[in-house]
């Protein structure tokens, strides 16, 4: 957001009819696979918020939902927050990072938070991220790195994969065992790279074969495409697997549905199930918040594990 914007936030604040929902994109993916799993505390989430109302509204939300939270807070900015509008089920976005943009690596060091990393079978960034501590990025992805844990990334947006924060993405990639990102992020990391943009499958299966760190491991790159079947490379082979479709008369927001693909899959993931089964259990998240205002959903999910 920029300084033009403040009216926009302000008109929001001051409607009766304006919800607040805890948000963030890798927030709203725990939160999803929180829901998912129905297990208690088999989720955590760190970030940053500012000591007011919003912070206590996001902090009530996820422990409400399940996650456990290790909040930095800072006294001297607001929580962030993102205004979403919404016009007949598509989006439109105006993030204002305020406190987010606050967070420290020194965060991390806290014991307290520390182990919450250390505990972790699955490490989980989002690609924002880079715009705020790309330190503690590279502190999560080698802890989970030596302890053999699995460590996610997302590009998040197509200004990530541009310079200068292509650079962090690039020193990031080694450690990376699960890559996320849709259709527009993963051309514009290949336009970055000089290859063909035009062909998302030789996208997905170069990105699984770029060098990694631990020799042992194969990475996995999934490409969303919002109503066609997501794309997922393993080692050089490149799978389709179907959405969810949703009848456009049940489509309320869109906002979060990439998000809960993430939370889905990370969910099946983090249970052992194949690559087939955790694009299903992507699928059905993204289809249920689509049909919610916000990344939001009903008490218990209507889900069949196979």
């Amino acid at each position: 957001a920029e300084d033009k914007h403040k009216a926009l936030f302000e008109e929001i604040e001051a409607r009766t009819d304006a919800q607040y929902i805890a948000g963030g994109a890798a927030q709203n993916s725990m939160r999803v696979a929180q829901w998912l799993l129905q297990r208690p505390d088999a989720t955590s989430y760190i970030g940053c918020i500012g000591d007011d109302s919003l912070g206590k509204t996001m902090r009530e939300t996820c422990e409400r939902d399940g996650v456990r939270t290790a909040y930095m807070v800072d006294p001297s900015a607001s929580t962030g927050c993102c205004a979403v509008l919404v016009h007949d089920g598509e989006r439109s976005l105006c993030a204002s990072l305020r406190a987010a943009k606050s967070f420290r690596e020194e965060h991390l060091k806290k014991p307290e938070v520390w182990e919450l990393v250390q505990s972790a079978a699955i490490i989980y960034n989002a690609g924002f991220f880079v715009t705020v501590s790309p330190e503690s990025m590279n502190i999560v992805a080698a802890e989970a790195d030596r302890r053999g844990a699995h460590y996610c990334l997302n590009l998040a947006a197509p200004f990530v994969v541009r310079p200068p924060y292509k650079a962090i993405i690039s020193e990031l990639l080694p450690k990376v065992d699960i890559l996320f990102g849709n259709e527009k992020e993963a051309q514009t990391y290949a336009e970055s790279e000089g290859w063909d943009a035009q062909d998302l499958a030789a996208i997905a299966e170069r990105l699984s074969l770029e060098p990694a760190r631990s020799s042992g491991k194969k990475r996995r790159v999934v490409i969303t495409r919002g109503v066609h079947p997501t794309l997922v490379a393993v080692d050089g082979q490149v799978e389709w697997h179907p959405v969810q479709p949703v009848p456009r008369e049940k489509l309320v927001d869109t906002n979060g549905a990439g998000d809960a693909y993430v939370g889905g899959f990370l969910a099946a993931f983090s249970k052992g199930l194949s690559i087939g089964q955790c694009c299903r259990a992507g699928a059905y998240a993204a289809s249920v918040i689509v049909q919610h205002s916000g990344c939001t959903y009903p008490a218990k999910p209507d889900y069949a594990w196979e």
